[in-house]
């Protein structure tokens, strides 16, 4: 099997696995905090088993610095995970998750701010249309007084989220050449540490369905998806990596309408196009075309 087609395949059955875990977190019955605190035990506990097996926990792996940055990300894609599961029963899985994919216009700000990146013409375009996307879905709120301020709040959880995530990945960026897995058991375990003390053990599930919901969180929604995703960013081109990340909000968006009969309006549908349509465009690198000088000749610069 050539990498490319183990990378596709990695890559799909992330972002399947990603798609459906609106639906566990629903069934859980478990508070965000519950559930985010079971999905990194468990994770950590898979994550524990990856690593050493890779032989990635010996000494002398992570100094202070990059450790530190570590947990710095660990707590930012905790606080992503709670912010995010929390717009679920707000917003629904579909629109918190479309909002949720406006992460690469955050990460193009604290890029800018962080990492001295370019901010071009072309990126500009496409932040403004995800802009006009988000003013698009904020109108299609439901009508009743309760609902409309309900999806509010679900909105600006998943912008928060979205917020977090980048912090996340601006870690990452810092720790590059670090162990990809090795960071995902760091961030887990970081997320176990901070949520014991806010976590009710009083409330656990009282039946085997119950566990099995949590245990699948962290073995196949944390462990088993960072292996298969990591192993798929190893092998693909970015633009084939950037492509397939989409197949996460449309599968939870076909998971929203499927398990709990929530159907997006016209409104709502248009501005979910235009979000992605933008990340799309962000994460692929797509360009507009430039107008050119009245005498013909080339502009001295081009969008990138």
């Amino acid at each position: 099997m050539s990498e490319i087609r183990r990378g596709t395949m990695e890559m799909t059955a992330a972002m399947l696995i990603s798609g459906t875990i609106g639906w566990f977190v629903l069934m859980s019955g478990q508070a965000v905090t519950g559930v985010v605190f079971w999905r990194c035990l468990f994770g950590a506990m898979t994550l524990l088993v990856v690593c050493a097996a890779m032989g990635l926990l010996r000494p002398g792996m992570l100094n202070a610095k990059t450790f530190s940055i570590a947990v710095a990300g660990g707590v930012a894609i905790v606080l992503n995970w709670l912010l995010l599961f929390a717009a679920y029963s707000h917003a629904s899985i579909s629109i918190a998750t479309t909002v949720y994919n406006t992460q690469p216009f955050m990460l193009l700000g604290l890029g800018a701010l962080f990492l001295g990146e370019k901010i071009t013409l072309t990126k500009l375009f496409w932040l403004g249309l995800a802009f006009a996307g988000m003013v698009v879905i904020v109108e299609g709120k439901p009508t009743e007084t309760g609902g409309a301020a309900s999806y509010a709040i679900g909105i600006l959880l998943s912008l928060s989220a979205a917020f977090f995530y980048a912090l996340a990945a601006i870690a990452a960026k810092w720790l590059k050449g670090t162990p990809p897995h090795l960071i995902a058991l760091i961030q887990v375990s970081t997320g176990v540490l901070m949520l014991i003390p806010f976590t009710d053990f009083a409330a656990v599930p009282r039946d085997a369905g119950g566990w099995s919901i949590l245990v699948t969180m962290g073995i196949v929604h944390t462990g088993l998806m960072y292996v298969l995703l990591y192993g798929a960013i190893q092998r693909l081109p970015t633009h084939l990596t950037g492509a397939l990340s989409f197949i996460y909000p449309i599968a939870a968006i076909v998971v929203d309408r499927f398990a709990f009969g929530h159907v997006l309006g016209v409104t709502q549908i248009t501005g979910a196009v235009v979000i992605l349509g933008a990340a799309a465009g962000m994460n692929l690198g797509w360009t507009i075309p430039l107008p050119r000088p009245k005498s013909g000749r080339l502009s001295k610069g081009t969008a990138e």
